[in-house]
């Protein structure tokens, strides 16, 4: 099977080929025999019920500075693409948000991985809520006098931005520390949007575990470690990466989750998990694939596009 692929994409000049999962799943899909075409999301458009795009047709390679061939400059219909991925980075805003909307419109031609609707509907931080007995004590709220109650009962929490990415804007406030105020303050400054807290766990020190599930079923993962004197481990803000076997708890908690993905057409899905705990299901653009191939010599982008193969053979 050969396939007609269109990625939406940040521009794919700016990427690290060593670690972003977007170029290795571009270079497996070349691999199979399947064609490519990117584009940015700000070259998406509907137009007399047709959704259009911008950009060029790729070719990928493994050489630094040198790793992406750009064709002419053409406008496509994409509904004429066998398979269209929708990998740009969060932050999850109302451009982002839009672009589901447009991709929706694809519903019955072309296959969207991940399925824009759930991407819209499922915010990494929101869908872990339907799995209340895998998740850390935790509060979503706006609500200054909500958050204090909660830092009350657990003491040493974790704040963070509802969509924020990467690392961005994560604090730890322990039991002592009355910044709680000063940063609602700043946070409601920047936006309308509620914060997250959750308890904090002490097991992050050992490392925040990144396990990759593809169609519902967990493909490998790989646990990454904070910098010392650091509570985030995201590999943005320094995280180290290592190699990680999954557990019984791992393997409970995808049991738990992945019925939902699959039947939601979640094909790649990068959940993360402290000791016991579920703490993201990320569906917007997961990451993690290269390192955890690094470490077990595992194909991971290979089973992923298995996946897709087999849902485009069956009609999506």
């Amino acid at each position: 099977m050969t396939l007609s692929v269109a990625i939406q994409m940040d521009p794919i000049q700016a990427v690290d080929i060593d670690a972003d999962s977007t170029f290795r799943l571009a270079e497996e899909a070349q691999a199979r025999g399947h064609s490519l075409f990117v584009y940015t999301p700000d070259r998406l458009a509907w137009q007399d019920g047709r959704v259009l795009a911008r950009g060029a047709d790729l070719t990928v390679r493994r050489v630094k500075g040198d790793h992406a061939e750009l064709g002419e400059t053409r406008e496509v219909d994409l509904a004429e693409f066998d398979v269209v991925w929708l990998r740009q980075d969060p932050p999850f805003d109302m451009g982002y948000i839009t672009t589901t909307h447009l991709l929706d419109q694809l519903a019955g031609r072309a296959l969207v991985v991940n399925d824009p609707f759930w991407v819209r509907n499922y915010p990494e931080k929101l869908l872990v809520l339907q799995f209340p007995g895998l998740i850390p004590p935790t509060v979503i709220a706006r609500d200054l006098a909500a958050l204090r109650t909660f830092k009350a009962e657990h003491g040493d929490i974790i704040v963070k931005p509802l969509f924020g990415n990467g690392g961005a804007g994560v604090f730890r406030l322990g039991r002592d520390d009355g910044n709680l105020a000063s940063l609602h303050e700043l946070f409601s400054g920047i936006n309308r949007e509620p914060l997250i807290a959750q308890k904090f766990l002490p097991a992050v020190s050992k490392g925040d575990k990144r396990i990759i599930l593809v169609d519902g079923e967990p493909a490998g993962a790989i646990n990454r470690v904070p910098q010392a004197g650091e509570t985030r481990s995201n590999m943005h803000v320094g995280g180290r990466a290592e190699k990680s076997e999954l557990t019984d708890r791992d393997r409970e908690i995808c049991a738990a989750i992945g019925p939902l993905l699959r039947e939601k057409g979640q094909v790649f899905v990068g959940i993360d998990v402290i000791g016991d705990y579920l703490t993201e299901i990320n569906l917007t653009s997961p990451t993690g694939i290269q390192e955890m191939e690094r470490f077990d010599g595992s194909n991971v982008a290979g089973t992923i596009w298995n996946a897709i193969e087999r849902r485009r053979g069956q009609g999506g």
